[in-house]
């Protein structure tokens, strides 16, 4: 028999460039009719952001190959609850005869719930993920913490599927006592091709360069918006403490904390060592990855990072704090080493000081690097999509024939008891 096609809706927030790719491979996969929702166009158009304080917007292609409307938000846009709320979608979906609905976008948001109630008002199955591998929140208030201890078992139960983006999100959801079979790890990635194919056209002599960077110099980068919890002031600490010779620190990023990381850098005596390249738009990204000897993330909450999965597509060797969620399976299968606790300047200190220590291990990690990215791809990305949806639909139907045999048993006890009493 022929493979059922299902009708499948993602509803997104946005546009982002890591998740484009993804969706144009499932746009052209004969087993899916494939349509996204967008509840607005930030990033696809101008916008302002106001912690790079200018109108921002990716200068690559994000709305082409695939299908595609933008349902309009009638929120405040502030991140709170009715800061995303597209009424609108609900006719989306309830009109759209859909099989599956995969919502990418968070419960603490208006639309999710509205997706989660027109598909089960319309039988779609419903899909939702988490990227977190810890119940932490990112400002480390415990209250929430403990609220998502209680709260998070029944709301994953609302899944068909629950899609987690990492190892450490799945053992997460595990531990919730979420079944097995009905958590589906669908990796987050990046288009391995184009990164790929764009660091092979970097000059890396020339960039550097106009870094001031010289040939025997080594790279040390971050890359990220300057904000505390992702503590890039933790890398330039370290760094001056490991007193490494004939190395460069290149913050790549713009945000809160440039102006004082700009100030601690001439304190620590660093001026002429650390470079500030600002915002670096994407098509760009490719040569400061390229250019760097090894990118550090320092993070004390990332659910995972995609930057990881860029640089090192690039062949620029990442080094990350265990709380990163990309660490577990992009960074640690290359060099467990280059795995440190958050927080720990100390131990970030001595990583830096290996590291640069041994440039010849560097370049052959950056082989490494490389190769590892083609186990963590867009392929294994829609294929396991594909899965979940094929499972939420099953899952969807069983549950349903459950219900339909429950009443039917219920409705037969009745009519039993009525003969009975006659």
């Amino acid at each position: 028999m022929p493979e059922e096609r299902l009708r499948a809706l993602i509803v997104a927030s946005h546009p982002v460039p890591y998740a484009i790719p993804v969706f144009r491979a499932l746009a052209r996969r004969p087993e899916l009719d494939f349509h996204v929702a967008y509840c607005s166009l930030r990033g696809a158009e101008p916008e302002h952001d106001p912690e790079f304080a200018a109108m921002l917007k990716w200068d690559v292609p994000l709305l082409d190959g695939y299908s595609w409307s933008h349902v309009p938000n009638k929120g405040s846009g502030a991140e709170s609850f009715f800061g995303l709320r597209n009424p609108r979608l609900w006719n989306v979906i309830r009109e759209g005869k859909f099989d599956v609905v995969s919502s990418h976008i968070s419960y603490v948001r208006s639309t999710f719930w509205i997706a989660f109630f027109a598909a089960r008002r319309s039988g779609a199955a419903f899909l939702f993920g988490c990227d977190q591998g810890s119940l932490a929140a990112r400002d480390g208030r415990k209250w929430k913490e403990r609220f998502k201890r209680l709260a998070w078992p029944q709301l994953f139960r609302l899944a068909n599927q629950v899609c987690v983006s990492s190892s450490s999100a799945k053992d997460l959801i595990r531990s919730l006592h979420i079944p097995e079979d009905h958590i589906s790890l669908t990796p987050l990635v990046a288009d391995n091709d184009w990164w790929m194919a764009r660091a092979a056209e970097v000059d890396r002599g020339r960039v550097r360069s106009s870094w001031g960077i010289s040939g025997d110099e080594t790279a040390v980068l971050f890359c990220a918006k300057l904000q505390p919890w992702k503590r890039p002031g933790d890398l330039l600490r370290a760094f001056a403490q490991a007193e490494v010779p004939r190395s460069i620190l290149v913050f790549a990023g713009d945000g809160p904390m440039r102006e004082r990381l700009e100030k601690e850098a001439a304190e620590l005596g660093l001026t002429s060592r650390v470079r500030f390249l600002g915002f670096v738009n994407q098509s760009q990204l490719p040569s400061v990855y390229v250019c760097a000897d090894l990118m550090v993330l320092p993070s004390e909450y990332e659910p995972f990072a995609v930057v990881v999965n860029e640089a090192m597509c690039c062949g620029c060797p990442v080094a990350a704090s265990d709380r990163v969620g990309a660490a577990r399976d992009l960074v640690a299968p290359v060099r467990p080493e280059f795995v440190y606790p958050s927080g720990d300047l100390g131990a970030l200190s001595a990583l830096l000081k290996d590291a640069l220590s041994d440039r010849a291990r560097l370049a052959s990690l950056r082989r490494a690097a490389v190769a590892h990215m083609q186990t963590w791809s867009p392929e294994r990305n829609v294929a396991a999509t594909l899965d979940s949806y094929r499972l939420a639909v099953l899952h969807k139907r069983r549950s349903s024939w459950s219900l339909l045999s429950n009443s039917s048993t219920v409705n037969a006890s009745a009519a039993s008891s009525r003969n009975i009493r006659k």
